[in-house]
């Protein structure tokens, strides 16, 4: 098939060494983590060039390039939303009133979203925002590609694979979790809701 193929470039998140809560093993872990996806999503889009569609080999190399592809993208999202420079979430943006409008308060959100965290298993919490309605939800996505709901813009994304927070943090997942909200960038994630 002679498709036009994009070639994908790690991005570059040094600038998150050094920020507390997280050790630099950890992070340069998770890069390199992040690197193996990128560079997978680059060879199965050399596969899916090269392959005959309609037989078992292509159906396959397709359906793996969307867990590789929501890998890389939700890491590239975790990463941009986290900052050593935290700033509560501003009370007067469009943002913080939409989270007291779906969840009754902030307060509320963050009990919320950090049950979701909590969830048993592998795979992300995660804050969308429905664009028809442009309520907020706090969902659970497994691995990188179970639960993602159709049509949601991502707004906030929390890593809870055990490579996210096991370095420094062991089986306390807890912990990681409220270091990770001190450490959400909220200029970017106010920034993509009002988008």
């Amino acid at each position: 098939m002679n498709l036009k193929k994009m070639i994908y470039q790690p991005q570059q998140f040094n600038n998150l060494l050094g920020i507390s809560g997280f050790s630099d093993t950890l992070l340069k872990n998770h890069f390199t983590l992040y690197e193996g996806y990128v560079k997978n999503v680059n060879l199965l889009n050399d596969l899916i060039s090269t392959s005959k569609p309609g037989t078992p080999e292509y159906s396959e190399i397709r359906r793996r390039f969307g867990w590789e592809w929501n890998g890389m993208r939700m890491h590239e999202i975790y990463f941009n939303n986290i900052t050593k420079d935290y700033k509560e979430l501003d009370i007067k943006s469009l943002l913080y009133n939409e989270l007291v409008v779906s969840f009754c308060s902030y307060e509320k959100w963050l009990e919320d979203f950090k049950s979701v965290g909590l969830t048993r298993g592998i795979g992300w919490a995660v804050l969308v925002k429905d664009k028809i309605t442009n309520t907020l939800m706090n969902i659970w996505v497994g691995e990188h590609d179970t639960g993602q709901l159709a049509d949601q813009e991502i707004l906030l994304v929390m890593d809870v694979w055990e490579h996210s927070y096991m370095t420094d943090y062991g089986i306390k997942r807890v912990d990681y979790i409220e270091k990770f909200i001190q450490s959400i960038n909220w200029v970017v994630v106010a920034g993509r809701y009002n988008k």
